[in-house]
């Protein structure tokens, strides 16, 4: 598929519900399967197309990290985003460590049957062309950075401020949406902002706000990750 090409109609996507986790475009996401149903859900994705849309339940975003019961199938949040499988690798013991390559925003139409006990949706990333075509240089990352800097100065996080100052502005704004310890109504905002300047907005926002220190304890952000 052209780097700058979504579906143009709705498409069967898997989708990997996962409370707290955000992928966005330009971003990459490690991950570790080891379920049996979403073993099953990478083996048909690599047999296929190769994508993948993370997406958060919504009873578990609005829950604060809360755990669900997947046979209870929780409602699904309206909107998530799809990767590409980059990179995939299977252990001795049959499980998945892959990166998922953010690729577009996706809206669900609908829920499908379940196949091989994994979630579908008909998607529809239409909406969000905007996602594949951006300019990583046409946001100014200098407000990003100093929030950046004030946050470490109290003490409440730690990056490498060389390695963001080297990001576009874009890819810098969504590496660190990914990689911060927000609560998952917070990632869910950040997430369905609806361009690169209010998801900035939102971002500024939530950095001026601090981080809960029991998300930090409990979840460490990992460095950012991006393609």
């Amino acid at each position: 598929m052209p780097e700058d090409a979504i579906p143009t109609t709705p498409f069967e996507l898997p989708v990997f519900p996962l409370t707290g986790t955000l992928l966005l475009p330009g971003t990459f996401l490690p991950l570790n399967i080891f379920e049996k149903r979403y073993l099953s859900l990478v083996e048909d994705a690599l047999a296929g197309d190769g994508r993948i849309g993370l997406i958060q339940p919504e009873r578990a975003a609005l829950d604060n990290w809360g755990l669900v019961d997947p046979e209870e199938k929780p409602d699904l949040t309206a909107v998530g985003c799809w990767g590409e499988i980059e990179r995939w690798q299977q252990e001795d013991d049959g499980r998945y460590n892959i990166v998922l390559s953010g690729r577009c925003r996706f809206r669900i139409l609908q829920e499908l049957p379940r196949r091989r006990g994994y979630r579908r949706v008909v998607a529809d990333a239409s909406p969000f062309a905007g996602d594949v075509t951006e300019d990583a240089e046409s946001l100014d990352p200098s407000r990003l950075l100093a929030a950046v800097s004030a946050v470490q100065e109290r003490g409440e996080i730690e990056f490498d401020m060389d390695v963001l100052a080297a990001l576009p502005g874009v890819i810098l704004l969504n590496a660190l949406c990914v990689a911060l310890p927000f609560e998952p109504v917070e990632k869910q905002a950040l997430l369905e902002a609806p361009d690169s300047h209010d998801r900035e907005e939102t971002l500024l926002r939530l950095l001026g706000m601090g981080f809960d220190p029991s998300i930090l304890s409990a979840s460490p952000p990992p460095p950012p990750m991006v393609n």
